[in-house]
């Protein structure tokens, strides 16, 4: 048998029914079922007054009272909160269970200067273990408690995502700070980039990297080849990128908490008429992305082999095509390319040739000189780039030997050793330059591979 038991019913016309009253006063209603109102009638607490075992409707009771300071936010209730003085941290509630509720709102619009930071309090947030927050101009968002795993979920928010920007952090190299948020790590050898955190996209996960290989061997004729040139930006950096820079959506490498080992190829030593083979530079890496090493300049009568590179190393006299040909660049094959082929031997008798001239070392952004007699025996030119604050050229292409008494074959633009009558110049250390050609001598050696990894720290 169902029985009511109450200590005060109040009976009024209309369509108000009062159950309990007074100071203390509770209402045990004990039935299968109890129907309150018609369809579309409201229960109502009174001022005060508390009720359990209705659940949420997944709504928020918003608070009148503008929070201009720190707070804790209690589940079920909604805030305003006005930052206009300065950034703000509400923390959310400890131990929450599921279901719980809680809406934050940018009361002024000024979230995009003054963050609302939400403190988990031990919590996730959107499924990471770090603090959320509001940063754009009326902002709002609702968060429901999920789980122990993705903790506070937004589900209802005028932008997007909660989590707090997160940015890479790592050591290893030089390290410098260039352009207020940006570190830049420098290595001149070999060593390990430590990646520490990861960062995420509301903050910096990507990181941008140059990669040069080592230089070519300049011979005692053809100039050698420039070290592969290999560079992409990430969009969270915005630099001046070389002219071969990958840019874009594909720019920069994503990275995790995880050591990442860096190689640093060395250049190639230069060698002489008598030399049995070329001399190739060495590869570098890193990431995951590798550079080549620079072709040797072609030698009369040596063999052909490691006349190829990341730029190719210039051609010889001493035989027919393909002897007299430069090496191939872009080897092995990159998108964009990584390096150009070498320049032609250009012998005398041509019209503009007054000397024998071996050709010039391949470089980043062009062929070595020996393609027409114009240009007879100058290294091919690099690339310039700013990923270190500053406009620095890599790549160039080793100059040509030529018959004296002409005047030397300059190297190309980022260290490419001039080539001469007697013996090459060196190329450039870490710019990846190859080495001059000779015609009487040594062929210079090529100049040390680098890598630079820049990336986003702060904002």
């Amino acid at each position: 048998m169902s029985k009511i038991e109450v200590d005060q019913i109040t009976q009024q016309s209309g369509t108000t029914l009062t159950v309990g009253g007074g100071a203390c006063k509770t209402a045990n209603v004990d039935a299968t079922t109890v129907t309150i109102g018609r369809s579309g009638g409201t229960v109502t607490l009174a001022s005060g007054a508390t009720q359990t075992g209705f659940g949420r409707s997944g709504s928020v009771n918003y608070q009148t009272t503008i929070k201009t300071t720190g707070f804790t936010a209690v589940s079920g209730e909604g805030y305003f909160v006005n930052t206009t003085s300065g950034s703000i941290t509400v923390t959310l509630p400890s131990s929450p269970s599921a279901g719980a509720i809680v809406a934050i709102v940018d009361y002024a619009g000024t979230a995009g200067s003054n963050k609302i930071i939400l403190g988990r309090n031990g919590s996730n947030v959107d499924g990471s273990a770090a603090d959320g927050e509001l940063n754009v101009d009326r902002e709002a968002k609702t968060l429901i408690y999920a789980d122990a795993s993705q903790g506070w979920v937004s589900v209802s928010d005028n932008t997007t995502g909660s989590v707090g920007a997160q940015y890479v952090a790592a050591t290893g190299g030089s390290v410098s700070t260039v352009c207020t948020d940006f570190k830049v790590h420098t290595f001149t050898g070999p060593g390990t980039f430590c990646v520490s955190s990861a960062g995420n996209s509301a903050g910096s996960n990507k990181v941008s990297y140059l990669i040069v290989g080592g230089g070519g061997g300049g011979a005692y004729e053809g100039g050698g080849g420039a070290g592969g040139f290999r560079e992409s930006r990430a969009n969270t950096c915005s630099y001046s990128v070389s002219p071969i820079g990958i840019t874009g959506a594909c720019g920069g490498v994503p990275v995790s908490a995880s050591p990442y080992a860096v190689v640093v190829g060395g250049g190639a030593s230069g060698i002489t008429q008598s030399a049995p083979a070329l001399s190739k530079g060495n590869v570098s890496s890193v990431l995951s992305v590798s550079s080549a090493g620079g072709g040797g300049g072609k030698n009369s009568g040596t063999p052909e082999t490691n006349s190829c590179g990341g730029s190719g190393g210039g051609g010889r006299s001493g035989g027919p095509t393909p002897f007299n040909n430069g090496g191939a660049g872009n080897t092995p094959p990159t998108s964009p390319a990584q390096g150009f082929v070498g320049g032609n031997y250009i012998p005398a008798g041509n019209p503009a040739a007054a000397r024998n001239t071996g050709g010039g070392g391949g470089g980043a952004t062009a062929r070595g000189g020996g393609l027409t007699n114009v240009d007879s025996g100058f290294g091919g030119a690099g690339a310039s780039t700013n990923i270190t604050g500053a406009s620095v050229a890599y790549g160039g292409g080793g100059g040509g030997g030529v018959d004296p008494p002409s005047p030397a074959r300059t190297g190309g633009t980022g260290g490419g050793g001039p080539g001469d009558t007697i013996n090459g110049s060196n190329g450039t250390t870490n710019t990846g330059g190859g080495g001059g050609g000779a015609w009487n001598g040594t062929g210079g050696n090529g100049g040390s591979g680098i890598v630079i990894i820049r990336y986003k720290f702060q904002n």
